[in-house]
């Protein structure tokens, strides 16, 4: 890949070290925005982190992650606030993930967005409902700033379309474990496991796993099949109830 893609390239890098890799979700201001800032500071051990912008409209979001949205909005988080907050933070040590759905991107204009985004030391980038064909223009402004664009795929996906993404994506493939929505659980059953090791054989970047993973026991199943998962709702929930990130984030590791 090109040294343009510095910031995927050190994210791919961290997911292919040994073990599986656990990468919590945080939704951006929420509970507050300095709420976020400690639990990202305090997250910065992962190998990465994923910060889901609130949307009013998070069309892939379960209940949870939609309500995290929803007060953080109403707390006056915002794309720019967000950003505001993890700059203050200053260099972190992990490689950090943005997801949002492309209204919020659009507004703020993508070449001042990539900008900032390289600024704050973003390396990937999530966009639930830019198709492929439809993100050229992002995708090449990202990848002036060094900045993966990352695709998805689901247990629907056919195999002549995972070949396309797997090849495309950048920084990572985001395998979705489940249709529907985020906040469900999934077991780590053959048909999971066979569908992740597809997406495994046709992805170029590494592949994290992502949707209902809640315990260690599917981290240990998912595990040989991936290269790490992705924790959004049950964290979530943790920090909803006030409980400690950092503590149930360790608790999955195998």
């Amino acid at each position: 890949m090109s040294s343009r893609l510095a910031g995927a390239d050190a994210l791919e890098s961290r997911l292919r070290a040994p073990g599986t890799a656990i990468v919590p979700y945080l939704t951006g201001g929420y509970p507050s925005l300095a709420v976020f800032g400690e639990a990202l500071s305090a997250l910065s051990g992962s190998e990465a982190v994923e910060i889901g912008i609130p949307f009013s409209d998070p069309m892939a979001d379960g209940a949870t992650i939609q309500e995290s949205s929803r007060v953080a909005l109403e707390a006056g988080a915002s794309l720019d606030s967000i950003l505001t907050t993890v700059q203050a933070l200053g260099r972190v040590g992990t490689e950090l993930i943005i997801m949002s759905y492309l209204n919020p991107l659009m507004a703020f204009g993508y070449a001042d967005l990539l900008s900032r985004l390289a600024e704050t030391g973003v390396s990937a980038l999530v966009v639930p409902d830019l198709p492929l064909e439809e993100s050229g223009e992002l995708g090449a402004v990202s990848r002036e700033h060094g900045i993966g664009l990352v695709q998805l795929v689901s247990p629907v996906t056919s195999q002549e379309r995972l070949e396309v993404l797997g090849k495309a994506s950048e920084g990572f493939t985001y395998a979705v474990t489940m249709t529907g929505t985020t906040g469900g659980t999934i077991g780590g059953g053959e048909e999971v496991t066979g569908y992740l090791d597809r997406v495994r054989a046709a992805s170029r970047p590494p592949v994290l796993a992502g949707f209902g993973v809640r315990t260690v026991e599917q981290v240990r199943a998912l595990g040989p099949h991936c290269d790490g998962v992705i924790v959004g709702s049950a964290l979530v929930e943790v920090i909803a109830a006030g409980e400690d990130p950092v503590e149930f984030v360790a608790g999955l590791k195998p």
